[in-house]
């Protein structure tokens, strides 16, 4: 395997950008993904042609702008935010039109005639659908948390379905 040296290096960073230097605009639309630099082409109007030198070491130079690292959270942290917002807000989970489509499908399937549906009445469908699936995840949750896990699993969900009972009863 041969080595690879830091001419090497400078040529491949000069391909990814089409052989040119970058300006400080091409710079900023610099894309760090993981370890791998990607850079977008730089626009025509920005790329100086005088700059097309082989002396240069390389594309990024001391004293250009850092590209800004994405903040790395602790994990769990997302996911406790993203509960306290949802228990904050009342707005329906699952989006309307897949909802009134799974349930006009439903329908057919099951009674094999296409029929009108008003909106309340599919409305009042949803909430009474996603009433019922909060339930039965948090029935779900204590009986992982009861056997000792964090992560629910099917057999959860299927316990908390038998102890419910056949409609799945309220609080």
């Amino acid at each position: 395997m041969a080595r690879t040296t830091p001419a090497d290096h400078t040529a491949r960073r000069r391909a990814q950008v089409g052989g040119k230097r970058m300006t400080v605009a091409a710079k900023k639309r610099v894309v760090q993904k993981g370890r791998v630099m990607k850079m977008e082409a730089p626009a025509a109007e920005a790329i100086s042609t005088s700059s097309l030198s082989l002396s240069s070491p390389s594309l990024i130079r001391a004293g250009d702008p850092v590209p800004i690292k994405k903040r790395r959270y602790k994990p769990g942290t997302i996911a406790l935010r993203e509960i306290k917002h949802y228990q904050k807000s009342t707005d329906l989970l699952i989006r309307k039109l897949p909802f009134a489509r799974l349930v006009r499908e439903i329908v057919v399937d099951y009674l094999g005639v296409d029929m009108r549906w008003q909106s309340v009445a599919i409305a009042a469908l949803q909430e009474a659908a996603e009433a019922f699936l909060v339930h039965l995840f948090e029935d779900t949750n204590l009986c992982a948390i009861h056997a000792k896990r964090v992560t629910i699993m099917q057999k959860d969900m299927q316990l908390a379905r038998r102890i419910r009972g056949a409609w799945g009863g309220g609080y």
